[in-house]
């Protein structure tokens, strides 16, 4: 529900996140969440913005073209993400089936689970589709997709951390008594502690059934007294558990800057004048290689992970995309230029509104 418990707690130390995945609820576990919202607001602004390329004469495509090529990009990020996580990071969802909708778990996608690589991937088969599809040049295409898909990223990082998912590293050691006010704990980190910290132990006195409260009930009700502000124990909870949490990186900001907005300005500055097709493309996929890889430095590997040596897959998939970029720009030398967004090439296509 709206309210308290969707505003992190500011404390003197760092961040405590206490944030709903819920924009609101209309029943207990039932309603629309900030990850699908950041999803939507990514495809709505990206779709405007194409419209804007596409009437103005930026780019190779009329305002009917432009809707089509969104909706195969919303397809190509859903099923490529979706895939690309299930085949990276949890192969073994392909292999799992239950009694319960629906029934596969590579199909469990309201559980979460998308990968931004899978996502670039699906985008990329979008766009040789749709472009074959409409006789449209590929890298005229594909430039103006790139052009717009940094705001997605950058909202769905910003859902990320809403979420409570994709920590950062953990602090050093020496910054863990006196953290920055940037680093953020997380109060579900108790789950995972074994044994618990005798530091907790005056909270039984607050909760439910002390006599009989096993740890797993025990961490359960702290962690759910600490999201819910409007609990009497509240307060105390908070107070409690703070000094044994560890702090982290912030790494969905960190990466929510790089893969937004850093993005989004070197497109625009490389596209104030016209450049030929397939330009923007190798600036997104090397800029998100090389902005992917340095964000990586600060957020938890996930687990379990391909690695080669320090390399994590992540890491791997971006220097991919590094190379990917490199290889579009050479591609780039024989194409026309288009675009231009104060200085405009001229129009390879008159614009239908």
């Amino acid at each position: 529900m709206f309210g308290a418990s969707t505003v992190p707690a500011l404390l003197s130390e760092a961040i405590l996140h206490t944030l709903d995945p819920f924009v609101f609820e209309i029943s207990e576990g039932v309603g629309p969440r900030w990850y699908g919202t950041a999803y939507l607001a990514g495809f709505l602004l990206g779709w405007l913005i194409m419209r804007w390329l596409a009437n103005t004469g930026r780019i190779p495509l009329n305002a009917r073209q432009v809707g089509d090529l969104v909706t195969s990009a919303v397809i190509g990020v859903v099923v490529g993400g979706r895939l690309g996580h299930v085949v990276f990071y949890e192969p073994r969802l392909l292999t799992t089936f239950t009694g319960d909708f629906p029934f596969w778990g590579l199909l469990e996608i309201h559980k979460g689970g998308m990968s931004s690589h899978g996502g670039v991937i699906g985008v990329v088969t979008a766009i040789i589709l749709f472009a074959r599809s409409q006789r449209l040049p590929i890298l005229a295409v594909g430039d103006a997709v790139c052009f717009v898909v940094p705001w997605g990223l950058g909202f769905g990082r910003i859902a990320n951390w809403i979420n409570g998912e994709l920590w950062g590293r953990p602090l050093p050691e020496a910054a863990q008594a006196n953290p920055p006010w940037w680093a953020v704990k997380y109060p579900v980190e108790l789950e995972a502690f074994d044994p618990l910290p005798r530091a907790l132990e005056p909270l039984r006195a607050l909760a439910p059934a002390t006599d009989r409260i096993n740890d797993a009930r025990f961490v359960d009700w702290i962690v759910a007294t600490a999201y819910d502000r409007t609990h009497a124990a509240h307060a105390e909870v908070i107070r409690t558990i703070e000094p044994v949490l560890t702090a982290y990186y912030p790494s969905q900001f960190f990466q929510a800057a790089a893969e937004g907005v850093a993005l989004i300005a070197l497109m625009s500055l490389a596209w104030l004048s016209p450049r030929k097709a397939g330009v923007v493309s190798s600036i997104f996929l090397a800029g998100y290689g090389v902005l992917r890889y340095t964000t990586e430095q600060f957020r938890e590997a996930d687990s379990p992970v391909i690695a080669l040596g320090f390399l994590t897959l992540p890491m791997l998939l971006s220097l991919v995309m590094v190379a990917a970029g490199v290889m579009i720009f050479a591609l780039s030398r024989r194409s026309q230029p288009i675009g231009g967004l104060v200085w405009k090439a001229p129009s390879a296509q008159p614009s239908a509104r």
